[in-house]
């Protein structure tokens, strides 16, 4: 089964972390609407006769468009796709977007998963990050999304943030823990060169977080949602049982997947697609780009997408995928990180355990074919 990722690129602050394509063009929200509708068309065989399994409106912000052009778009589509086996329609939305006005009106469009960036309940910590919403306005988009009906909510949080972890970090955890989210996410802060704490970085006056202060908070969120029941299946995702991302899994998985939107991506199985990263461009036509994976692409990408994931991957089903000789050069060069208990092969599985998967990049890197 395949996956639809709709991007809305556009933003009313931009965030002093994010590195995603964004836009502050508010007023270009129908304009790009009817361009997706359009690529909709366009690309109406590429996922074959595959059924969509999962929808996905991120951003950017999603929550700033129209509960109207949402339900347009999910109705497009459906018309397009097969669709009759949708399992999961996620929206991401901040906090201050959530009126119960919107809610109720978001329900009526297919919308039955919200993803929440709240990132902190600690205003300074949200002050800093330069997001538009209040530690209580966080709390309160939550109740009022389940007062809307939503019975399935993700909450994103970040943490490894200079200056608030600890009890601070202690608290945020609390805080979305009794709140009951089905699932969250919990980031680590990366610095990147064009985003406002780049800058900052470039001038000395901002730096990540040391390598043992990462790790004790990767523990500390880690110890506290297991604790609370939460299954760490992802290394930054948790969820009760029954509420994986179900979209999310699809990516590390290996799923067909179209994006449509301004920077979207597509995979096929063979090729990956992109859209220019420009609502003017991308209104105006632009071809996507494209790219066919080699062996050693799929190999590589197989690699970091499975080993990010609590179950890792079947060294059967590799020796299948990539033959025995790939397959036994994984086991010979992985027994560095199994000696330290950094991964496990169990039951012919290779796996990252939960609490160290803060490593698994370096892990995978060790094993890409170059």
């Amino acid at each position: 089964m395949a996956g639809l990722y709709f991007h809305i690129p556009f933003c009313k602050r931009v965030c002093a972390y994010c590195d995603f394509y964004k836009s502050v063009e508010l007023d270009r929200m129908e304009p790009l609407a009817e361009a997706m509708r359009r690529e909709l068309e366009a690309r109406r065989d590429y996922l074959g006769s595959e059924p969509v399994r999962t929808r996905y409106f991120g951003g950017g912000t999603p929550s700033l468009c129209p509960p109207e052009t949402i339900g347009g778009l999910l109705a497009r589509a459906a018309e397009l796709f097969d669709c009759s086996a949708v399992e999961e329609t996620t929206l991401e939305a901040n906090p201050d977007d959530l009126t119960p006005a919107y809610l109720e009106a978001l329900r009526r469009t297919g919308i039955d998963r919200l993803s929440i960036g709240i990132q902190s309940f600690d205003d300074a910590c949200l002050k800093l990050m330069n997001r538009r919403h209040t530690a209580a306005q966080a709390a309160e988009s939550v109740r009022r999304a389940r007062e809307a009906g939503f019975g399935n909510l993700t909450i994103d949080l970040i943490f490894g943030v200079p200056g608030f972890g600890g009890d601070t970090l202690r608290r945020s955890l609390d805080t979305a823990l009794a709140l009951g989210p089905e699932h969250i996410s919990a980031y680590h802060l990366t610095i990147e060169p064009a985003t406002a704490f780049g800058r900052r970085a470039a001038r000395g006056d901002f730096a990540p977080v040391e390598e043992e202060v990462s790790e004790a908070e990767f523990g500390l969120v880690h110890d506290t949602l297991t604790a609370a029941g939460y299954e760490h299946y992802e290394v930054s995702n948790f969820a009760r049982p029954g509420f994986r991302a179900r979209h999310n899994a699809a990516y590390w998985h290996g799923a067909k997947y179209l994006g449509i939107g301004p920077a979207a991506h597509s995979f096929d199985g063979r090729e990956r697609h992109w859209n220019v990263a420009s609502v003017t461009q991308y209104i105006g036509g632009a071809e996507p780009g494209s790219e066919t994976l080699s062996e050693r692409d799929r190999f590589n990408e197989y690699l970091l997408t499975r080993l990010r994931t609590a179950e890792g991957i079947g060294l059967a089903e590799t020796e299948a995928l990539f033959g025995a000789e790939r397959t036994a050069r994984i086991v010979r060069e992985v027994r560095p990180w199994t000696e330290t208990g950094t991964a496990e092969i169990r039951g012919g599985r290779l796996a990252v355990p939960p609490r160290r998967m803060l490593l698994s990049d370096a892990v995978i890197e060790t094993l890409f074919e170059t």
